[in-house]
């Protein structure tokens, strides 16, 4: 069995992502190492790739737009979908949120989440539930960052995108245009320069936005 924790500080290091200096996580340096580990040590484990250890650019402009924003959450319930790092989640509780849940079906990420929160002295739930494929709790926002790079998944997370906004919840994605994400059911309403690795992207400066679906 592997020592989530350990294996986290063993190949990671506590950064703050560009557009979020407020934020302290505990990050990759560099992708390739980090993934060969996860690929030959662990892939056999079935875990993942380690999207955790990156602070994504739609992660990053959702983040970014909760801390200049938190009138919209504070004393809210928060959902964080395939919340990765935890950094939306995090973001949301220094905004005020009154609680923050946030989910991701690899144990590693919600390990990740948990020291990341505990670096930036906020708390969060974390849970490897998969909402997508059962009951979520109740919220009065979801967040979604970065999680539309692959058809399948993207159909099934706006199916519960469309859900959770008929039932009333404020839905805020943080999304660069990734492959299948849907724009044109969506409406932006903030834009951000977002500073990336092209050892995961194809630039250095990724354009983002946070969208809401429309009505």
């Amino acid at each position: 069995m592997i020592d989530r924790t350990a294996f986290i500080l063993d190949n990671t290091r506590l950064l703050a992502p560009p557009l979020v200096p407020e934020i302290h996580l505990h990050l990759a340096e560099e992708s390739l190492p980090i993934w060969r580990k996860t690929e030959e040590e662990l892939g056999e484990m079935g875990l993942p790739p380690p999207y955790w250890a990156f602070a994504w650019a739609g992660g990053q402009a959702l983040a970014r737009y909760l801390l200049d924003q938190g009138g919209q959450i504070a004393r809210k319930r928060v959902l964080d979908i395939g919340a990765g790092s935890g950094i939306s989640a995090i973001a949301a509780a220094m905004a005020g949120a009154q609680q923050v849940i946030a989910a991701d079906i690899d144990a590693l990420a919600v390990a990740a989440m948990r020291l990341n929160a505990t670096a930036n002295n906020v708390e969060i739930t974390a849970t490897t539930d998969d909402w997508l494929g059962g009951a979520a709790p109740a919220g009065d926002v979801l967040l979604v960052g970065d999680l539309f790079y692959e058809r399948p998944l993207a159909e099934r997370v706006m199916a519960f995108v469309r859900q959770r906004a008929a039932d009333g919840s404020l839905v805020l994605v943080g999304d660069p245009r990734r492959s299948y994400f849907p724009a044109d059911d969506f409406v932006p309403v903030a834009q951000y320069e977002v500073p990336v690795t092209r050892e995961l992207e194809d630039a250095e400066i990724k354009r983002a936005a946070v969208w809401q679906l429309r009505n």
